[in-house]
């Protein structure tokens, strides 16, 4: 049977990690590590400035007072003697479309089990109410997942529209779509006057085109966006060699 760590960035508590639990404990072992708090935004930040504390709960769940990355970190390194198959990050409480993938703690923990040699899948669910089919789509896919090959470094991102079951029109692998600017932060004063910021909602969708995880999520399908960790831009490594030819 296939070994399966699981995490997330919504917290150990959170209903979405409970979901994915259920809807994979019939097809795979499965391990669950994930923060013992919500680090939404975490991004793929490791802790580097204290020791970590793994504490094991009584539902048979380990949580680190760390980010999702160091709780796929241990998951993988050093706590038990196998290691998993496959690394699933979710479902996430909210969608991660476009550029959110950037800030996202729940690509950021699927990706540091692919950085550790692992398959990955990030799942995430674009609402909070139909957590169940985002697990039922979960199972799907772990069930196919030994016939699919990645390139090396590469992960799937997988958004589910907030539907039932019965309601999804199906599934489409898509590009990342692109916000534009993010709002202005929000000003408040807490209860001795002083002024504190909130960061505000993200951008209006700046590319939304047909082939992209908003749009498909828009028509109701499941999108499947395939994502490397090399963040490298060939197409401009010619251009940025005359721009630096010109005055080095």
């Amino acid at each position: 049977m296939r070994r399966l760590l699981l995490s997330n960035d919504d917290g150990v508590h959170a209903p979405g990690l409970r979901a994915l639990y259920e809807a994979l404990a019939p097809h795979a072992r499965l391990r669950v590590v994930a923060p013992d708090r919500d680090r939404s935004g975490a991004s793929n930040s490791l802790t580097l400035n204290r020791p970590l504390a793994l504490t094991a709960l009584d539902n048979g769940f380990h949580c680190v007072d760390g980010t999702p990355a160091d709780c796929v970190y241990l998951g993988v390194n050093g706590i038990w003697d196998e290691k998993p198959d496959l690394v699933i990050s979710g479902i996430n409480h909210g969608g991660n479309l476009g550029d959110d993938v950037l800030y996202s703690g729940t690509v950021a923990a699927a990706m540091e089990g692919r950085n550790l040699g692992m398959a990955a899948i990030a799942m995430s669910l674009v609402g909070s109410h139909h957590f169940d089919t985002a697990g039922r789509v979960a199972a799907s896919l772990v069930g196919a997942a030994d016939r699919l090959s990645l390139p090396p470094r590469s992960l799937l991102n997988v958004n589910v529209p907030d539907l039932p079951w019965d309601e999804l029109r199906g599934f489409r692998v898509t590009r990342m779509g692109y916000r534009g600017p993010a709002e202005r932060p929000m000003e408040v004063r807490d209860p001795r006057g002083r002024l504190r910021y909130w960061i505000a909602a993200v951008g209006q969708n700046a590319d939304d085109g047909p082939d992209t995880d908003f749009a498909a999520i828009e028509a109701g399908y499941v999108s499947i966006t395939p994502l490397q960790t090399d963040l490298t831009q060939r197409a401009a490594i010619e251009d940025v060699q005359g721009w630096l030819d010109a005055f080095a």
